[in-house]
């Protein structure tokens, strides 16, 4: 994996904005042969606008992953559920929000807010993805059945990035955590149905590295199910047990994978919330280091966690070899970072990491959490930033 060795490299999060072509076919479910010669153009759109964005670490936006609206918070997840067998629907009311938020201290303190906006931001977003995979429920054993699509979107990536001059390349896969969220009725306790997750999750993290791509796992469930499951009533002991047992699962699923191919992105939700009971990052750091990553991308913009620097100072140095991704411009609000403020953030991290393991990110995946025009020019802002940063700890 590339290091900042002469100035701060740059890179985000995954999603990007699809365009609204694409975002029609799939939601009309248009025949493949529509929508297969669009997405591969639409990738090497991204791919190029990224790149005249100044990212060096570019991704395919997350385009393979089918969204049906322009503000839809689940594609990086809900996209897996056509790649595995083993689920089915089973019809239930969604009426009272996300059935799968049932432990939530923050959505009982702050009640009114979440009824009246969702949570979502501006344009609503109460038929989310969340919902309605709230309906699916494991019945029969796990198995990946997304070779067809994962090569397909290797395929894609592989001729965007031709005639492009980018440091490196990544695509995001989800995590055995996040799959785990869905009811099971089929395995005989959690950790069989993570371990069959991490399983067949697996199949999709080889393809990807042995296609020479960097592998990002998507693993906010690490830590925003503190907040989903476990802040009303359980607490921080029961939460622990659960997120090492998916430590344990992630680390199975990358057997035999090397580290310097692998990042690894938790974030706290990218919901537009108080986020008031999220789990400090204080209290999961020992747990994160355990992932077998090179990498690791971690909000750092976000208000709510921005002051969490201090983590990698006063907790948990960064461990010899490990590169962190600071998420400096954030998906959580619609102003633009300035540039001296998402470099002031980096030189932070430098000092603390060293400025060879630091590359700046973003907070989250900015496709569909803000406006297009808006995510373009927060990754310019970011690569500004970026530079500044690289004349003071390279000057």
């Amino acid at each position: 994996m590339k290091r900042s060795s002469q100035r701060t490299l740059t890179t985000h999060a995954g999603s990007l904005p699809r365009p609204d072509d694409l975002i029609a076919m799939y939601r009309d479910q248009a025949a493949d042969e529509v929508v297969e010669p669009r997405l591969k153009s639409a990738v090497a759109e991204v791919t190029r606008l990224q790149v005249e964005c100044g990212v060096d670490v570019v991704g395919d936006g997350e385009f393979g992953k089918p969204t049906r609206g322009p503000v839809d918070y689940g594609a990086w997840w809900s996209y897996i559920y056509d790649r595995i067998d083993g689920f089915e629907v089973r019809e239930r009311s969604l009426e009272g929000g996300n059935p799968l938020q049932f432990g939530s201290k923050d959505r009982a303190e702050f009640r009114q807010f979440y009824e009246e906006d969702g949570g979502m931001g501006a344009g609503g977003g109460r038929a989310s993805a969340g919902n309605r995979l709230a309906q699916l429920v494991c019945t029969g054993p796990v198995k990946y059945t997304g070779y067809a699509l994962i090569q397909r979107d290797l395929a894609n990536f592989n001729a965007a990035l031709t005639g492009v001059q980018a440091e490196d390349a990544f695509i995001p896969s989800v995590s055995p955590a996040t799959m785990q969220i869905l009811s099971n009725e089929y395995y005989s306790d959690s950790r069989d149905y993570v371990w069959a997750l991490a399983e067949a999750i697996r199949e999709e993290y080889r393809a990807i590295v042995d296609a020479g791509f960097i592998l990002q796992i998507d693993d906010p469930a690490l830590v925003d199910l503190y907040d989903w499951w476990f802040s009303l009533e359980k607490g921080i002991g029961e939460y622990r047990e659960w997120a090492e047992m998916q430590v344990d699962a992630v680390n199975h699923a990358l057997e035999g994978i090397p580290e310097d191919r692998v990042r690894f992105h938790i974030c706290w939700g990218s919901w537009h919330g108080p986020h008031s009971s999220d789990v400090p990052l204080k209290d999961v750091i020992d747990l994160l280091l355990r992932v077998k990553a090179e990498a690791y991308s971690v909000e750092a913009g976000n208000v709510r966690h921005e002051h969490e620097w201090k983590v990698w100072r006063d907790v948990a140095k960064l461990p010899d070899g490990k590169i962190l991704i600071p998420g400096v411009v954030s998906h959580a609000t619609n102003v633009l970072e300035h540039p001296e403020l998402v470099a002031d953030r980096l030189v932070r991290y430098a000092e603390v990491a060293g400025r060879e393991n630091v590359i700046a990110g973003t907070d989250c995946g900015l496709g569909g959490r803000i406006h297009p025009q808006l995510v373009w020019a927060k990754l310019r802002l970011l690569r500004e930033g970026a530079d500044l940063a690289s004349r003071q700890l390279w000057s």
